[in-house]
């Protein structure tokens, strides 16, 4: 967890630099990605707030994620996540935003999506979005962790590409 707090003190110094705040909109990770933003002391100045979404209801009622979405793609999937990630900015006063859904395990997984796949996007108010799917290894914990990592890793990312 040494890595996941270097990265989350790295992302607090490029949302001060861009006087920016972040929010999070979580469903497998339960939280993870805001605990450990919030670990940061200071972190109040670049976080605005999280959702932790882990029923699709919830998806629906705090982020707007369109019933026929979850429908036609299920939850754990880019079209959900890019839904997720929009409405937590359009739902904060944060100008990034990074959702996250996924199987942890052990169990829940099928041919298509097995245990392991996690979607992820990131949106920002400048209209830029950003989805990716991964596959990670190991137990519930590592892959909760995995993803975690990568969360950050991809809001970290595009503020080091901004001006």
């Amino acid at each position: 967890m040494a890595e996941v707090a270097q990265l989350a003190r790295e992302l607090g110094e490029a949302l001060s630099r861009q006087g920016w705040m972040a929010t999070t909109a979580e469903s497998c990770t339960g939280g993870g990605v805001s605990m450990a933003i919030t670990e940061i002391a200071g972190s109040s100045v670049w976080f605005d707030r999280a959702f932790v979404t882990y029923s699709n209801e919830a998806k629906q009622q705090m982020l707007g994620v369109a019933a026929a979405t979850l429908a036609e793609h299920g939850a754990v999937s880019e079209a959900v996540a890019a839904e997720m990630a929009t409405g937590a900015l359009v739902h904060s006063d944060a100008s990034i935003s990074v959702s996250v859904s996924g199987i942890a395990g052990p169990g829940g997984g099928s041919v298509l999506k097995p245990v392991g796949t996690v979607c992820f996007s990131w949106a920002d108010r400048t209209g830029w979005t950003a989805s990716e799917t991964c596959h990670f290894a190991g137990d519930r914990q590592a892959v909760r962790t995995q993803a975690i990592e990568k969360a950050l890793c991809g809001l970290l990312h595009r503020l080091q590409q901004m001006p």
